[in-house]
């Protein structure tokens, strides 16, 4: 069984390295608190900036909780994240599907911001159930970076 990727796209007011740096280095900024993995509200979502680095979200008491990693890093053009969180949103080692986000130059200083969510299939039987929650979740939340973009 093939399922599609999800794919949204976003144009912001900003170059590329300043876009590429808000989506990785800020997301604790736009991502909304309540909607992470771990048991208490995140201060903090960190993407080591390195293939190879790790991808989680700390909390006020310091625990972390891990989501994924860096499977690409080419700033400022394109980040590849291994997702590894099942589809009861718990971190799984043994599970991963990707998501590749690239940062276009558009006309003046805009960049165009694609995010694609693929290998949606390894998900396994609950695969198109998964896919349809995160194809709805997937636009609000880069809407959400699109705000922290526009409105530092």
């Amino acid at each position: 069984m093939s399922i599609a990727p999800i794919v949204c796209k976003v144009m912001v007011n900003a170059p590329p390295n300043r876009a590429f740096e808000i989506f990785t280095g800020q997301m604790a900024k736009w991502w909304p608190s309540g909607r992470t993995v771990g048991d208490k509200p995140h201060v903090a979502i960190v993407i080591e900036p390195t293939s190879g680095g790790r991808w989680f979200e700390t909390d006020a008491d310091g625990t972390e909780t891990n989501w994924g990693k860096v499977l690409k890093w080419e700033p400022p053009s394109r980040v590849v994240l291994g997702w590894q969180l099942n589809g009861n949103f718990e971190y799984d080692a043994s599970l991963i599907t990707e998501l590749e986000l690239t940062f276009t130059p558009a006309e003046g200083d805009k960049t165009l911001v694609v995010l694609e969510h693929r290998d949606l299939e390894r998900f396994g039987a609950d695969a198109e159930k998964i896919a349809g929650r995160l194809g709805g979740g997937w636009p609000t939340f880069l809407s959400l970076f699109a705000a922290v973009v526009e409105n530092p």
